[in-house]
């Protein structure tokens, strides 16, 4: 088993490391860009998080393909940006807004084309499943993305439509990067299911969690404007619920989601209103109740792989920090 203090070290040399073609700039720096601006790197911890509970060092077969998790989430968010027109992402100016649209687009592009190269680099014995796997999650994502720009138009949701579309938007890609670690590692079928679905309820309770900071978060912690979703009329687990349990208020619910955004401040009357009708509903106590849930789930599927209480330790681990930024 490879120690937590391991992965961290592994993480910072391998981003530290990460290069990509120097020209022409123009395509290229926003990709430098977006690596640089960080983030907490989920994806490619958990890969290697799943690794390690069965082997005892890393190597390129293992490094590059956790590398293409992060560079291919990033790609998706480059694109996402422009189509939320989200203005800052980490902090700082998104990519479309430090250049331009075009420039994200393409840039975009070619980061997904980067993500499949460092993803080639997994062992040959298991890259045929590898592939097949972060292609069919790649898919995944975008389907999911596409369900939440199409109930942008929708004034409501079911609950059972918004959890699909999570699940394909986010809770994939984190189940992908324990399997893959896991696929790599030489893991056995059912391992490497549970593994899946051990990231899966994680990856849902994380969107919850992160519907939730956008309403509730610190912008200094959460990276970007707080109320996003609400400007957007976005079909967040607090406004699905919301709606779920409005009753007599529904209309008052969609009288605040019609509410102009055109100048800051419409925006912000928009935001306080929306969150006013949350704070009544309890909605904002139901999604931590709700993540809490979800998180205990996914222990559950680590608890069937019978490992070792050091290495079940370590997914403990990971499971408590993803989710702990809504404490």
């Amino acid at each position: 088993m490879i120690q937590e203090t391991h992965i961290d070290a592994a993480l910072k040399e391998l981003f530290a490391n990460l290069r990509f073609t120097e020209e022409p700039a123009g395509l290229y720096d926003p990709l430098r860009y977006m690596m640089e601006i960080g983030g907490k790197r989920i994806r490619p911890r958990l890969c290697l998080t799943a690794y390690s509970i069965f082997k005892d060092s890393f190597n390129e077969g293992i490094l590059s393909p956790a590398a293409a998790l992060e560079v291919f989430h990033s790609f998706t968010l480059i694109h996402d940006d422009i189509m939320d027109k989200a203005d800052v992402r980490r902090g700082v100016p998104t990519v479309y807004r430090k250049w331009d649209e075009n420039t994200a687009i393409l840039s975009g592009d070619v980061m997904s084309i980067e993500s499949y190269k460092l993803i080639a680099k997994a062992p040959a014995e298991v890259l045929p499943k590898a592939l097949e796997l972060f292609s069919t999650t790649a898919a995944e994502v975008c389907e999911g993305q596409q369900y939440d720009m199409d109930f942008e138009d929708m004034e409501c949701v079911p609950m059972s439509d918004y959890l699909k579309m999570i699940g394909l938007k986010t809770a994939v890609l984190i189940a992908c990067s324990a399997k893959l670690g896991a696929i790599i590692a030489g893991a056995s079928d059912k391992e490497c299911v549970l593994l899946y679905k051990y990231g899966y309820d994680l990856g849902l309770a994380f969107q919850i969690a992160d519907d939730w900071l956008d309403t509730y978060g610190d912008p200094a912690v959460f990276g970007k404007a707080i109320g996003g979703d609400i400007v957007n009329n976005k079909k967040s687990w607090l406004m699905t619920r919301a709606f779920e349990v409005a009753g007599d208020r529904r209309e008052e619910l969609v009288a605040a989601m019609a509410m102009p955004v055109g100048t800051d401040s419409q925006k912000a009357e928009k935001i306080a209103t929306v969150k006013a009708i949350y704070d009544s509903l309890g909605v904002g106590e139901e999604a931590k109740n709700e993540i809490i849930r979800l998180h205990g789930q996914a222990l559950a599927h680590a608890a069937g792989l019978d490992l070792e209480p050091e290495a079940y330790a370590l997914l403990e681990s990971y499971a408590k920090k993803l989710i702990g930024r809504t404490k």
